[in-house]
């Protein structure tokens, strides 16, 4: 029997969205990973690296999953949930998490860290990881890439400006900027489906940058169009874009 339109807002609405766990999608929602494998790279460097910092962790899920961490391994988070959620995970671990502002400045002193992390960082404060890596240390992140799923924005927006502040080239220019040289820069464009309305609402509760704003009273009607249209033609289909970049300060 399937479910009815209000039934599937209703579960989706009212769910936990704290932390950066999506497993509550699965069988509900998929999205292509990128062919580098971000944790199996991260796990070489982290296990080669003395000391670490990880910005914004999020719930720590990411960085909880490597099996062996620096000698020295510090992570911060801005958001309350997630503050709580990853120092749950990672101060067993022997990880400090740090509370953070939404601006710069990092609160760590110069040249501490030989790698630093981001795994889908809202903002990458360039200035500040140069500051705080070591000369020769790393700065090593996935990001998200230009116009990531725009099928969803423009569903519920209308169309959207072609430009993008997160251009692969962008990233370069403002990394080499700081002195820091470039030395893996990839992106990949992948497949994400939502197979019923109600993914689709607990995804855009959880990542607020995609339509700024959301909630479902005030998109109920393009809610119920989007539930119409995959009762009628099948899974509502988006593209993903990822990017992975590596840079190096001088030694």
């Amino acid at each position: 029997m399937k479910r009815t339109f209000e039934e599937l807002v209703a579960e989706a609405e009212s769910v936990s969205v704290d932390g950066w766990d999506f497993s509550w999608l699965d069988g509900r929602a998929t999205e292509e990973r990128p062919s580098w494998g971000y944790a199996r790279l991260l796990e070489t460097r982290m296990a080669q690296a003395k000391a670490a910092l990880d910005v914004e962790t999020g719930g720590g899920e990411v960085l909880a999953g490597v099996p062996r961490l620096a000698p020295l391994t510090v992570a911060t988070e801005s958001w309350p949930p997630n503050l709580a959620r990853a120092s749950g995970r990672l101060n067993p671990r022997g990880v400090a998490v740090v509370s953070t502002g939404d601006e710069p400045r990092l609160p760590f002193g110069d040249g501490v860290f030989d790698l630093v992390v981001s795994r889908h960082p809202v903002t990458t404060w360039w200035e500040e990881i140069a500051r705080v890596l070591q000369p020769g240390g790393t700065y090593f992140s996935q990001q998200v890439g230009p116009r990531t799923v725009v099928e969803v924005t423009e569903f519920f927006m209308g169309p959207q400006p072609p430009g993008s502040a997160r251009d692969l080239e962008l990233a370069r220019a403002a990394a080499e900027a700081v002195g820091l040289e470039v030395v893996d820069l990839r992106m990949e464009s992948l497949r994400t489906v939502f197979h019923d309305v109600g993914a689709m609402v607990y995804f855009l509760r959880k990542v607020i940058w995609i339509v700024p704003g959301f909630t479902v009273d005030r998109y109920r009607t393009e809610l119920k169009a989007l539930h119409d249209r995959i009762q009628t033609d099948g899974p509502f289909l988006a593209h993903t874009t990822r990017f992975l970049i590596e840079a190096r300060k001088p030694a």
